[in-house]
């Protein structure tokens, strides 16, 4: 019994990461605009950078934090308010009654999106270091991989999370989404060292965990020079990030138990009716 419902959860977490992977590339314009338009933000703050004579990393931060804004964009968009989205088009009642668990659909729509956006965020960063002539120097390579992987888990993870909140709170998904967006690339330091904003404003936006990934990439990146404007040390933040993954991971699980339960007890999903 426990083999069947093992092997059910795998396919359908196999079906949705199936679906995330091929269903943008067959629409070519989605991959040209999720590479291109991150690209004009970085040449912003690159042409803003050089035209202040600042040090030639900060155009690599800026690089850096172009990149990976694909990843937030993934998260508040198509994880967080994803089963808003599906409710609106009525798939969400059969994801509901399958004999599977939730979390393995928001789980295959995590392994999809990490791969689908780490190939258009790996482009954004490649496309950017032969524009702007950055020379990375990559001092760990196996302490990047293990960042990188735990950073995208506690970042999917806080996307499980919300993907049940937001349907909760239900046609406001769309205004809390517009209104994450700019403020967490202010206070997680795409554009520039989170050091800069102050000890504290940096440990509140360390909640979200691609504020230490991106602190711990640049120091990994540019050893020579990262350090100064690091806000931790590349250890600790992953301990931290390791932290907030099986933090988000449970908080998720607890969401979404509620989410069906309130569904069970007074027939409907959102906090208030609509």
């Amino acid at each position: 019994m426990s083999e069947t419902w093992l092997v059910s959860n795998l396919r359908a977490a196999r079906a949705r990461a199936y679906a995330r992977v091929v269903g943008p590339n067959r629409e070519p314009s989605w991959v040209l605009f999720d590479v291109t338009l991150p690209l004009l933000t970085v040449a912003a703050y690159a042409y803003i950078y050089k035209y202040m004579n600042a040090p030639q990393e900060f155009v690599g931060f800026v690089i850096l934090g172009g990149a990976m804004t694909a990843f937030w964009l993934n998260v508040l968009w198509s994880m967080a308010s994803q089963f808003y989205w599906e409710k609106e088009t009525g798939n969400l009642s059969l994801f509901l009654i399958a004999p599977i668990s939730r979390m393995s659909i928001l789980a295959g729509m995590a392994v999809g999106g990490m791969f689908a956006t780490t190939l258009r965020a790996g482009s954004t960063m490649i496309i950017g270091i032969f524009v702007f002539g950055v020379a990375f120097s990559l001092s760990d390579p196996l302490m990047l991989v293990l960042i990188f992987c735990v950073t995208l888990v506690a970042l999917y993870g806080m996307g499980m999370m919300f993907a049940s909140l937001y349907l909760m709170f239900g046609r406001d998904a769309w205004h809390i989404s517009n209104l994450m967006t700019e403020p967490i690339y202010l206070v997680s330091g795409f554009y520039f060292p989170v050091k800069q904003l102050g000890f504290w404003t940096a440990v509140g936006a360390s909640v979200v965990p691609i504020t230490l990934g991106l602190d711990a990439f640049r120091q990994l990146f540019f050893p020579s020079s990262g350090e100064q404007y690091a806000f931790l040390s590349v250890t600790v933040e992953l301990l931290i990030l390791v932290v907030l993954s099986l933090v988000f991971l449970v908080l998720s699980k607890y969401s979404l138990d509620y989410m069906e339960r309130l569904g069970k007890e007074s027939g409907r999903l959102t906090l208030r009716w609509q």
